[in-house]
């Protein structure tokens, strides 16, 4: 278990550091730097040499890596995930006085999360601030590092069948409190000394409560483990240590006559539709895939091959089976903690597996030795969908969803099985050093 452990214990602690989207591509900016990656800019030319590896940021909330290998390029092999979490956001002018001397934090729903989880829990406030510095605007992440906010829950003697018929409203029940109204500390003050700045310098904000609560390991032998944000870091955090083992190794990935161009993408906003300029609904892929394209100074033909060749893994978490509730699962396909990779597959079209595209990468999972498991909803439940589908809108190539099994999606507090973030990265691994080939005669083979 060690190993499951150790890589466990990594995923924790970059949890922790990510207490918001923009934290998030910070972290991983500095796991990439780290490894050798140059940063570029989408307001500057590109020059891009072969064998060496780059990233790109938009919005300070979404990013794509990258890694041109020395040979020839085949494909694109992408893996794409992404970087926001359910939440509630801190709106303008957001103190609220309330009787008896408290005051009350105005907020709104980010995402579709679980409200009942998040009562009474110790929160803190992370995003980024705008602040003006010497006439010029800068963005700065921001983190209380400490809680300074809880939603208390209303006890059951004033609500005595909360137990049976719970049901709440935003702007009535899942407002935080945050003073007693004796500090003399406004928010825009306290936020302004955990930036580091006067307040007179903030003028904008994205800020958003996180739940501060230490990740846990548990369970008779430890097998489990808890923490925030598992939806979708998890996949972030194995995308990236894929991504950077992949790249130091790029000598051994394949043949020298033909090699992948391996892409690690991290997206904003899929938890509100991904319709924005830094989603997965955006150009954001395409634009930087035509510079590479138009760096390395292929044609649109050229272009056109490597697209058609191409594959993407879009890395969501999926359910496993709850403990209490296994008649809201799929009656076989049932996939459990600790019990390997999940491939999602949806009728609907809510995830963008077929029988080719799973069959890819049951098959690199397979020869790599990693197990996997098959999801699919309950057909009188049906689930929501990812980034896979929306993403493929603007770059159309083969995809396949998967993820690692969890309890407690969209909670604040969220759980997944010691083995699960181990198995992840091994299978994103192994995609990134296999070539998937597409032969015009005999389908695809792996090499």
């Amino acid at each position: 278990m060690d190993d499951y452990r150790q890589i466990t214990t990594e995923l924790c602690a970059f949890i922790s550091r990510s207490p918001s989207c923009y934290h998030v591509i910070n972290n991983v900016e500095q796991l990439l730097e780290a490894a050798g990656f140059k940063q570029l800019r989408e307001d500057t030319h590109w020059d891009l040499s072969a064998g060496t590896s780059y990233y790109v940021t938009r919005n300070d909330s979404s990013l794509i890596a990258f890694s041109l290998p020395a040979g020839e390029i085949y494909n694109y092999q992408i893996i794409a995930s992404h970087c926001d979490s359910p939440s509630f956001k801190i709106k303008e002018n957001p103190e609220i006085p309330q009787d008896g001397g408290y005051i009350k934090l105005n907020v709104e729903k980010y995402g579709s999360p679980l409200f009942a989880p998040w009562f009474d829990r110790p929160l803190g406030i992370a995003g980024r601030l705008v602040i003006e510095e010497n006439g010029t605007l800068k963005t700065q992440l921001v983190d209380t590092k400490r809680a300074v906010a809880m939603i208390p829950s209303l006890a059951i003697h004033m609500n005595r069948k909360v137990n049976e018929e719970a049901s709440y409203k935003v702007q009535t029940d899942m407002l935080p409190l945050f003073s007693d109204g004796s500090s003399a500390a406004s928010f825009q003050e306290v936020m302004a000394y955990a930036a580091a700045v006067s307040p007179d310098q903030i003028l904008g904000s994205d800020l958003f409560l996180y739940d501060r609560s230490a990740p846990s390991f548990w369970g008779a032998g430890e097998e489990y483990f808890s923490c925030q944000k598992l939806d979708d870091l998890q996949n972030v955090f194995a995308s990236v240590k894929a991504l950077t083992a992949s790249a130091k190794n790029e000598s051994n990935q394949i043949s020298p006559d033909a090699k992948p161009l391996t892409i690690c993408c991290i997206f904003d906003n899929e938890e509100v539709g991904s319709r924005t300029k830094q989603g997965a609904d955006s150009t954001f892929l395409s634009d930087v895939l035509e510079r590479i394209a138009f760096s390395l100074e292929l044609s649109p033909e050229d272009r056109k091959v490597l697209l058609s060749r191409s594959f993407m893994i879009s890395a969501d978490n999926g359910h496993a089976i709850h403990p209490n509730h296994p008649e809201k699962a799929d009656p076989v396909n049932r996939p459990v903690l600790n019990g390997g990779v999940v491939i999602k597959h949806s009728a609907a079209q809510k995830y963008t597996s077929d029988a080719v595209s799973a069959a890819i990468f049951r098959s690199i999972c397979r020869r790599a030795e990693i197990p996997t498991q098959e999801f699919t909803n309950h057909s009188d439940n049906p689930g929501g969908s990812t980034l896979g589908n929306i993403s493929s809108a603007h770059v159309s190539i083969p995809s396949v969803d998967i993820g690692c099994p969890q309890l407690a999606m969209h909670g604040p507090y969220e759980t997944s099985g010691i083995k699960d973030t181990y198995y992840m990265i091994k299978a994103m691994e192994a995609f990134y050093r296999t070539l998937i080939y597409k032969d015009p005669d005999s389908g695809y083979s792996l090499k």
